[in-house]
């Protein structure tokens, strides 16, 4: 049985698991709505990379405090495969993050100021070094939610948040060919579109399976 002071320790992650995944879900769906307004010309230079980077940059912490929750939750012989999600996700924080600091401190300033050319070689441009740092960042997050599999039971609330944490890995490879196919194009982009359903499906289903389970279901 779990101690009075473990179980209120529980209770607290728990609460947080689920605020920061609604935080995290919340700033990925925004990022997909700005996405989707980019593609259709709704918006435009600089409002629409701002935007885009800006709720991009919104995820990383919600997520990566997400996982660090349900490390903390995991059954004890699963911490191993919640360990190795949450190393994964730190991961993606590290190289998303680096490369969103950039593009909006740096790089949009410069463009505004007409100095675009100076630090050229900082801007995300298909295979540019940003680029890939973009890519490395969401290859890690579906590593990530392949790595959580485990923890999940395949019973209950568990087995669907288990299926679509799969169904975001099984997505990777699709996000690395967009990334890494040599020529790019719009169209290209297009078949990445099942990830901005599964990612933030991901991180809606984890934040409610800490509403659903209680700590006294672990005891």
């Amino acid at each position: 049985m779990l101690s009075e002071k473990q179980q209120t320790m529980s209770k607290t992650v728990f609460l947080w698991g689920y605020r920061f995944g609604m935080a995290a879900f919340v700033a990925n769906a925004a990022f997909v709505v700005v996405q989707t307004m980019q593609l259709l010309r709704w918006i435009h230079y600089p409002y629409d990379e701002i935007l885009i980077y800006g709720f991009s940059l919104c995820i990383v912490g919600p997520f990566l405090l997400e996982m660090l929750a349900l490390h903390y939750i995991a059954e004890q012989d699963k911490k191993f495969w919640s360990h190795g999600a949450l190393l994964f996700t730190l991961i993606y924080a590290v190289f998303v993050t680096a490369n969103y600091v950039v593009q909006l401190a740096t790089v949009i300033p410069m463009n505004l100021r007409g100095a675009g050319a100076d630090i050229k070689l900082l801007a995300q441009t298909p295979h540019s070094m940003f680029w890939d740092y973009d890519a490395i960042g969401y290859i890690a997050m579906g590593i990530a939610c392949l790595l959580a599999l485990p923890v999940f039971e395949r019973q209950g609330f568990a087995l669907w948040v288990r299926r679509v944490f799969l169904a975001n890995a099984l997505v990777t490879p699709l996000i690395a060919f967009v990334y890494f196919y040599p020529q790019f194009s719009e169209r290209l982009l297009l078949l990445g579109l099942p990830w901005t359903i599964t990612a933030p499906a991901a991180m809606l289903f984890l934040a409610l399976y800490f509403r659903r389970i209680t700590p006294n279901e672990r005891t």
